[in-house]
Order: structure tokens, then C-alpha cells, then sequence
């Protein structure tokens, strides 16, 4: 837990947010993001990880990355999983040992940092606009769509929770088209769904940080013009360094 003189201390100034997702994280990736770890210890006050913390969503290689946090890292860490995590069956196991290491997983969760709140969840694909999937037809593709549908109430649950006047959304898939443009267009419907912009816009969150999209645009806005970074390492390695910092 952050001392109350260093929580009270953020309060009476911009937040600095550092945001990652898509490590991927193996079984021999310790030291990967340690030196990223430490710049983002001094020039930000909130680390989020965006999913896909893992390659194959093993405990053994959470707990690589659990090692790095825990030597490098000295500011609060929020973090959602993402479908890699899910790969082996352990998503609970992934998230149980960042959890422990001092990361704040959600999902479907809220949470309170220095009067700002934070609501995450991984989110799930189904498409966006007209051209998003509907459950007709196939028990499987209805079974996508609830699934879809799901990812989106719980959001919602979590923005409920949030009192503060700014609200961060945290996910893995994106909730815009927007932020995917870069990828294959065949592919957009397993990026994300426009059911995740729905809560954003009507709560009237302050920003949406997201992963996923290797190959995307890093910004975007949501159709009321809420800002989303697409914060995915391997987008932001084209450009510099594999974290982004959004200054609120």
C-alpha cells in the first residue's frame, strides 16, 4: 500500500499515467522490461498494464514478470489480462501472482488512486457499428456475442462504482475501430466491439487505455470524443520506447 503522504501528494497535481500491454511475458523473460520498469518508477505515478501479460498464460511466466515488478517498480500497478493469459486454462492463476506481487488486477473491478478512479476488465471481440455481430443463428456465435455482451455489463458494474470526477478505463480489446487501423481489416472483429464504447460514452470517462493491437494507431477517440491510446508494446516500439505516459 502507497504511503497517504504520497497518495495525498498526487492529488494536487496532473496524474502522470504509464501505460503498457502485450509483453508476453515467457518462461525465461526476466529482465525483458526491468529497465522500462525503473524509467516508468521516475517519471510517472501510476503504471496500467493492458493485458496479455504472458505468452501462453502460465503461472511460471507471471511469475517472471511478477519478479521484474517487483525489483524495478515503485508506483501503484493496475493491470487487466488479456486472451493470451487465457491460452492454458490459468487466467486466475496469472492474475492471483500479480496480485500478490502488488499489481491491482480488475476484472470487472473498480478501484481508487489519489482521487482518480480506475475501472478494467479485458473486454471481448465481436466487431463494431453496424457490421458488429449479433446473436442470431449458430449456438456458437451466440455464445461470442453473450460473451461480448458480458465484458460490457461489467464494465458498466465498475464504472457505477466510480465516484470520482476522473474515470479511467482499462482494457485489453479496444472498444473504437479507430485505434486498430494498421491491422488487417478481416481481423477487426477479434480486436473488439463497439458494445465496450457504449458504458464509455455514457458515463463520460475521462480515458481508455487499451492493448491488443500490435500493428494499430495508437490514438484514437471514442464517438463522443473520449480520448483511447492503444498502448500495445509492439505498436509503441515503432515509435520509441515500449510504454506511453498521458499526463491528466
Amino acid at each position: 500500500m502507497m504511503p497517504v503522504s504520497f497518495l495525498k501528494a498526487m492529488a494536487k497535481r496532473a496524474l502522470r499515467i504509464a501505460a503498457t500491454a502485450d509483453l508476453h511475458y515467457a518462461k525465461h523473460s526476466r529482465g525483458k522490461m526491468q529497465e522500462a520498469f525503473a524509467e516508468i518508477s521516475q517519471s510517472a505515478d501510476v503504471l496500467l498494464l493492458c493485458g496479455d501479460l504472458t505468452e501462453y498464460g502460465l503461472a511460471e511466466e507471471a511469475v517472471e514478470l511478477a519478479a521484474d515488478i517487483r525489483s524495478s517498480m515503485r508506483i501503484p500497478c493496475i493491470g487487466v489480462i488479456g486472451n493470451h493469459d487465457y491460452e492454458s486454462g490459468q487466467p486466475d492463476a496469472v492474475a492471483k501472482i500479480l496480485d500478490e506481487t502488488g499489481v491491482t488486477m480488475l476484472n470487472g473491478e473498480a478501484v481508487e488512486i489519489a482521487g482518480v478512479g480506475f475501472a478494467g476488465i479485458c473486454g471481448f471481440g465481436g466487431g463494431f457499428g453496424r457490421r458488429m455481430l449479433n446473436a442470431w443463428g449458430e449456438p456458437l456465435i451466440k455464445e461470442f456475442v453473450q460473451e461480448s455482451i458480458s465484458h460490457a455489463i461489467r464494465l458498466e458494474q465498475a464504472l457505477v462504482k466510480l465516484q470520482t470526477e476522473r474515470r479511467i478505463v482499462v482494457l485489453h480489446y479496444s472498444p473504437i475501430r479507430a485505434t486498430l487501423q494498421g491491422e488487417d481489416p478481416e481481423i477487426y472483429p477479434f480486436l473488439g466491439s463497439s458494445r465496450l464504447e457504449e458504458p464509455i460514452n455514457r458515463f463520460k470517462v475521462t480515458t481508455v487505455f487499451h492493448g491488443h493491437a500490435h500493428n494499430g494507431a495508437l490514438d484514437g477517440t471514442t464517438s463522443t470524443g473520449i480520448p483511447v491510446y492503444n498502448v500495445s508494446a509492439p505498436a509503441l516500439h515503432k515509435s520509441g520506447k515500449p510504454y506511453r505516459i498521458v499526463e491528466l
